[in-house]
């Protein structure tokens, strides 16, 4: 539905704008013209003459625009427990600092969920999302307090509900204490959708039913997760071929590989991405692509835990929908997506077989905007700029030192310093202005993150 025409309206000019449209069309000099919460126009040159009602115009000289960044991997709790195990696997990693996550409680979620938004946010996300799966007894409303900051921090926002039914006596990774039945899970989780999911085109919050991996969920809590999903209407989101651990934990605990597994349960599809997806193999690859199954693909995160490589450039010639991840800031310390498009593009040309021409600066770009939009099931209505979509995109400056003398916006935004953001908008509203945000207070979340991971730390010790 296009905005009224009563509308008001902001004019941006005079910037390079990279559209990320099906065409990858791009202006070395245009305009974008945004009524009420959508893109009306995006062109060359200046914005038409005589638009009424114009609130704000915006000088872009110097500047390029982009769709805003879409985050679809995260866990926010995790900002609280940044820099330990640094030197770990996946696996000793997980059993290293199961014991401390255990212990959050609604007010450290909370915290902590600032924190992690703030970042992303300052550094060009307009949409997140946080796959939270940790639910101790008696901790309060978890979802409920990740919610409220998105809210409050003016993002778009999917909360995966996590799950987690398989602990340690049951040959699991999380301690007995962890984790939740299979029916409480489950109730749980249709009790968040029912709560907090959006379905409308300009949703702010939408759920995601999210058991945590195979190797923390029971097989029928996968079996009966998928069920939910997709009798309420939501999307399916799970880690998966993270490792070579996992995997050759499916084939001794499952008899199979882990695409096979989740295919015998009901997990591939278009309603469904998975983290990770570093271990896949040309059957896993033909798979994903004939379900158009999406993959978060999470770089730093998969070096900082020597994870591995994924083939991220087979599954793009394959159609898989591929979105970029800065997945928990206790693997990837600096929070920010805008840094996991060099990452990308640098860690995929590692990569023997396709080495240079494994990705380029505006694939990096694609899929940390209109992949991630299509990963999230959204790309009708955000992730490129274009008349109709919601008014979700970002102006990141590129003539101070870092960047002006690279001829080439794109890959001075991909490949140079992480550039400043003068301006985001989601929906039309602006969230960040000259690098700083609008409607949070950095300084104070600061404190809080930090007396937060304090409190968290002396708990886990007294236990």
């Amino acid at each position: 539905m296009a905005a009224s025409a009563a509308a008001p309206r902001i004019v941006i000019e005079n910037c390079s704008i990279a559209t990320v449209d099906a065409d990858d069309t791009e202006y070395a000099s245009g305009h974008i013209v945004v009524a009420g919460n959508r893109i009306e126009s995006v062109g060359p040159g200046r914005a038409p003459e005589n638009l009424e009602n114009v609130v704000r115009r915006v000088d872009g000289t110097g500047h390029l625009a982009t769709p805003g960044l879409v985050n679809t991997h995260h866990h926010f709790y995790q900002w609280i427990t940044r820099g330990l195990a640094t030197d770990h696997n996946l696996f000793d990693w997980l059993v290293a600092l199961y014991p401390t996550w255990a212990r959050i409680d609604e007010q450290m979620a909370y915290s902590a969920a600032q924190g992690s938004l703030a970042m992303m946010a300052r550094g060009g996300v307009t949409t997140a999302m946080d796959h939270h799966y940790v639910f101790p007894k008696g901790s309060g409303d978890l979802s409920g307090a990740i919610i409220r900051a998105a809210s409050e921090m003016g993002v778009r926002f999917t909360l995966a509900r996590g799950s987690m039914d398989r602990s340690e006596k049951d040959g699991g990774l999380p301690p007995d204490f962890a984790v939740e039945t299979l029916e409480g899970a489950l109730a749980a989780t249709e009790e968040t959708i029912d709560a907090h999911h959006d379905a409308s085109f300009d949703a702010m919050t939408q759920i995601a039913v999210a058991p945590c991996s195979p190797f923390s969920v029971s097989t029928e809590l996968l079996k009966q997760g998928a069920e939910l999903a997709r009798r309420k209407g939501v999307r399916l989101h799970t880690h998966g071929s993270e490792t070579v651990e996992e995997e050759k934990f499916c084939h001794e605990l499952f008899g199979m590989g882990p695409t096979d597994y989740f295919e015998s349960t009901g997990w591939l599809g278009e309603d469904v991405w998975m983290a990770h997806c570093v271990h896949m193999n040309d059957s896993d690859i033909e798979a994903f692509a004939r379900t158009k199954t999406g993959v978060a693909h999470c770089p730093s995160s998969n070096a900082r835990l020597a994870a591995g490589i994924a083939r991220v450039p087979d599954m793009l010639k394959a159609g898989v929908p591929v979105g970029l991840g800065v997945d928990g800031t206790a693997s990837n310390e600096s929070g920010e997506l805008h840094t996991e498009l060099r990452n990308a593009l640098l860690v995929n040309r590692l990569n023997p077989v396709h080495r240079e021409a494994a990705l380029n600066a505006r694939q990096a770009l694609r899929l940390g905007t209109y992949g991630g939009a299509r990963v999230l099931g959204r790309a009708s209505q955000i992730g490129s700029l274009e008349p109709g979509k919601l008014a979700d995109l970002v102006l990141w400056k590129l003539d101070t030192l870092a960047h002006a003398s690279i001829a080439d916006p794109v890959a001075a935004l991909v490949l140079g310093a992480a550039a400043p953001v003068t301006l985001s908008l989601v929906g039309g509203e602006p969230v960040v202005e000259n690098g700083r945000l609008l409607r949070a207070d950095e300084d104070a979340i600061a404190r809080s993150t930090r007396d937060e991971a304090q409190r968290l730390a002396r708990i886990a010790a007294q236990a």
